[in-house]
């Protein structure tokens, strides 16, 4: 019996590291990060600095304390932050911000684009001479946006907020989980897209398919704020430079061919919207994230998942009748059309 095919198209996060990086990760010279001693995670933080254009940078396990800790370093407890409702550090991040740092949310609606309109995110700023209301602190946008498929904020957007948030005194700031694949889709570097920003965090473990690890970068001030919120949260990995190895080759090798996850993406989506019964534009696919709906009358999501696992397929539910489904690194355009022969035949045997 022939063993059926796996396409895992669940999340980027399912990529595992490449001979490169696991060669990197076993010659990695190693220190004592909470001393600073850690040559290799010293050698990442700068790159990653150097990449974002801003001054330092911090390694940290995972993308929700990278939020985390740039949260922490931005306010108080009591201390309000404005971002969207389908944002990730909202939607997905157990309500850190909340039950460690005291910090407020006040959600605004997130447009399909995945950006915040400036006139809700100035609706949402609290007169600061009124004791009633929290103390507005901090925006926060995502680039790309998980829950928006995957879209794309731009320089000029980024610019509008930043005059928006400097007119009331506030900071900002990127949840950039993906900003790498944003950088690729509008052909341009990373640091043009987070210039108006005063604190970004970026995922390795996601399409750069480094095993473990997030980075948030800002100012040098900024930092230090964010090492010792880190250490609170028990983020010191001592001789992490195992890890951040892999890191520093994903940054080094795996940012150009983002542009084939993109490409998978769209054939996707193509195919998806050719179906009977699935609902999506291909034209709203611009990074590495496809997210469609199951039409009235058409199979329920649910059953579409645990149909296409039977034939080698994994993707995920989002809410009501969605799906998304995610390509990255170990998915070619032969497992695409694997993918689109199984769900066509769930559908018409249906």
């Amino acid at each position: 019996m022939s063993e059926i095919r796996k396409v895992d198209l669940r999340s980027d996060t399912v990529t595992l590291p490449t001979p490169a990086m696991r060669q990197a990760m076993f010659e990695a010279e190693l220190g004592d990060d909470v001393y600073g001693e850690d040559p290799t995670i010293n050698r990442l933080e700068m790159l990653a600095a150097e990449r974002m254009g801003k001054e330092a940078g911090l390694f940290v396990a995972s993308g929700t304390m990278a939020n985390l800790v740039s949260l922490l370093a931005h306010c108080q407890r009591g201390d309000e932050i404005i971002l969207g409702r389908v944002a990730h550090i909202f939607l997905f991040e157990a309500g850190s911000s909340a039950a460690v740092g005291g910090i407020h949310p006040h959600i605004i609606p997130n447009q399909p684009d995945g950006t915040l309109k400036l006139i809700d995110i100035e609706t949402a700023i609290r007169a600061a001479d009124n004791e009633h209301y929290p103390q507005s602190r901090l925006i926060c946008l995502e680039n790309t946006h998980n829950r928006c498929g995957g879209a794309v904020l731009s320089p000029a957007y980024m610019r509008e907020v930043r005059t928006l948030a400097d007119r009331y005194g506030l900071a900002i700031h990127l949840d950039g989980a993906r900003v790498f694949n944003a950088a690729v889709a509008l052909a341009v570097a990373p640091s043009d897209l987070v210039q108006d920003v005063d604190s970004v965090s970026f995922c390795l473990s996601k399409g750069l398919a480094a095993p473990v690890g997030s980075l948030v970068c800002g100012s040098s001030k900024f930092i230090n704020r964010a090492r010792r919120q880190r250490k609170m949260l028990g983020g010191g990995m001592r001789q992490g430079g195992v890890l951040a190895a892999a890191g520093i080759v994903a940054l080094e090798t795996m940012v150009d061919r983002l542009a084939e996850d993109h490409a998978n993406a769209r054939r996707l989506a193509e195919g998806l919207a050719r179906l009977p019964g699935i609902v999506l534009d291909p034209a709203q696919v611009s990074t590495n994230i496809v997210i469609f709906q199951m039409a009235p009358g058409a199979p329920e999501p649910g059953a579409l998942v645990k149909g296409l696992a039977k034939r080698g397929i994994k993707l995920s539910p989002t809410s009501g009748r969605g799906l998304r489904a995610v390509t990255h690194l170990g998915i070619e355009a032969e497992d695409v059309d694997f993918a689109l022969a199984a769900a066509q035949d769930f559908l018409q045997a249906g």
